[in-house]
């Protein structure tokens, strides 16, 4: 297990029955990114992957 996973799995425990739009969860990237602006490569970089995910092009 990464680091990384523990903040998965308490989003998941604490939200998973919850259902979100892509422009709720867009703005909350904003709000974190604004707050951590050190986040601001990773944020962007997930956030361009979370968009391409059905690309073929990227396969």
């Amino acid at each position: 297990m990464y680091y990384t996973d523990r903040g998965i799995e308490e989003l998941e425990s604490r939200r998973g029955d919850e259902e979100v739009s892509f422009a709720w969860l867009a703005e909350q990237l904003r709000a974190f990114t604004d707050i951590n602006p050190e986040f601001e490569t990773p944020v962007d970089r997930l956030a361009t992957w979370l968009a391409r995910l059905d690309d073929e092009d990227d396969e």
